[in-house]
């Protein structure tokens, strides 16, 4: 079946459900693990619930519907996973509770085997590249409570139209791409959401216009690999091109163009393919921010290459030095992966150094988990857990030493703000992000949520600025 074709049939089940809940004010909980792609995911499986006539809770022992949006990329989350299952097991049996569990780690036979056997009562598992099919296998459960497995291990379609209800009123996430060909020997990712696939640039600049007519003002593009958008699709080869787009870089030039949006984002690009185009296009185009996710993993040549991310220290460093001397204002942020098997005392130091050369705005720090399946998990110079844990708080002290010095930087500064809304932690005081990401509170009014304003850098606070109206 064509995949519009599969989009109206199951508009057609979302209206089916929607009258079998009629008047009934059912609700659904939702809980979302992993990346932005999983959270992208959940807007839409949100969308696709409301239209059935389903109301969001935050308590799920209120739920008459409980989704888990799974990610399989770390150990723990297998283990939230199955505690939650636990806790819902008295929920299902007081309310009839359906229990929904997709994602990526449905993806997993050892998970969905020990699904079946421990947590019995469990009532639908859908896979990455069936989460479209959500209404008809609720439509199905609610007609004759049979249990639902609907996962498919080849690569899925890519099928536009779905609902969906968006976490923010002014930063929304589109994705560009799904799917991954890279295969680094500790991901799971290309094995449970399969090979990369590129949506049309037609699409995509459809999504984002709409975005920037209901009031967004910044959105990022999603992919685990976007800088190769459309390297792998044979429709562009054959000449059937959209605006003259044929690249990521030409594809962000497209999307600077668009009326409303102000900021542009995108996560995660790959520094192999980090081609001169897309540095160019960075440079040139005023609404992509500055600050650039450019993942590490690992400092040391010998750790990337047992990794298979394809670069070594050296041409890391040289893409850095390239992008800032093209790039004013670039400011980065990366991911850096500790204790991968075989890391050596030496190797742990080459990471030390690019962190100390580069001096990162931001660093997501992981310490190595291994997953099953990958090749990485099959290695046996695993490195225990007490050196692992020790060396990444020495990466840790240092990643907070540089974000403190960095800081300073700000102080006295004025600097264009998004703001996003309440803080958190003081309702008082608003919220919002600069360019480069950081986080800055200040005393304002109502009336500046969802705008972008100029604040100026009074004082730094590690993990947030202090701003003030000028």
């Amino acid at each position: 079946m064509e995949t519009k074709q599969e989009i109206v049939k199951q508009k057609q089940y979302i209206e089916k459900v929607r009258e079998i809940n009629k008047e009934k004010q059912l609700k659904y909980y939702i809980l979302t693990m992993g990346c932005q792609l999983n959270e992208n995911d959940s807007e839409k499986i949100c969308g696709m619930l409301e239209e059935m006539g389903y109301i969001s809770t935050e308590d799920y022992t209120q739920a008459d519907l409980v989704i888990f949006n799974t990610c399989c990329v770390r150990e723990n989350a297998e283990d939230k996973l199955f505690g939650k299952l636990g806790e819902l097991k008295k929920v299902k049996e007081k309310r009839g509770t359906i229990i929904a569990i997709g994602g990526c780690m449905m993806q997993e036979k050892h998970i969905t085997d020990k699904i079946q056997e421990s947590y019995p009562y469990t009532d639908i598992i859908f896979g990455t590249h069936t989460m479209h099919k959500l209404p008809e296998d609720i439509y199905k459960i609610l007609e004759n409570r049979k249990k639902l497995q609907d996962v498919i291990d080849i690569d899925g379609e890519i099928y536009e139209g779905l609902p969906i209800k968006r976490t923010s009123e002014i930063k929304a996430s589109v994705t560009i791409m799904y799917g991954c060909n890279n295969f680094c020997s500790y991901c799971i990712v290309p094995y449970v959401r399969g090979r990369e696939r590129s949506r049309h640039p037609k699409d995509i600049l459809e999504e984002v216009e709409q975005l920037a007519k209901e009031g967004y003002k910044e959105i990022t593009l999603l992919g685990q690999n976007v800088n190769s958008y459309l390297r792998a699709e044979k429709w562009k080869e054959e000449g059937k091109e959209y605006k003259g787009i044929n690249s990521f870089a030409t594809l962000l030039k497209e999307i600077n163009k668009i009326d409303g949006i102000e900021r542009i984002r995108f996560v995660s690009p790959h520094p192999k393919d980090f081609t001169d185009d897309v540095i160019d296009a960075i440079a040139s185009c005023e609404k992509i921010c500055k600050l650039v996710h450019l993942p590490l993993q690992s400092g040391s040549t010998q750790v990337l290459k047992t990794m298979n991310r394809k670069y070594t220290k050296e041409q890391y460093l040289e893409l850095v030095e390239k992008m800032k001397a093209k790039i004013p204002n670039l400011t980065l942020s990366t991911d850096i992966i500790v204790g991968f098997a075989g890391e050596t005392e030496e190797d742990f130091e080459d990471t030390l150094d690019v962190v100390r050369k580069v001096c990162f705005e931001q660093v997501y720090m992981f310490i190595y988990s291994r997953r099953v399946g990958t090749p990485g998990d099959k290695m046996e110079n695993q490195i225990p857990e007490e050196i692992k844990h020790k060396r990444f708080d020495r990466l840790k002290q240092l990643v907070e030493s540089q974000i403190a010095e960095n800081n300073q930087k700000y102080v006295g500064t004025i600097q264009k703000v998004l703001v996003e809304g309440p803080s958190k932690n003081n309702p008082k005081l608003l919220t919002g992000r600069t360019d480069s990401n950081k986080v800055v509170i200040f005393e304002g009014e109502q009336e500046l949520i969802n705008k972008i304003i100029d604040l100026k850098i009074v004082s730094e606070h590690m993990w947030y600025l202090k701003g003030e109206r000028k």
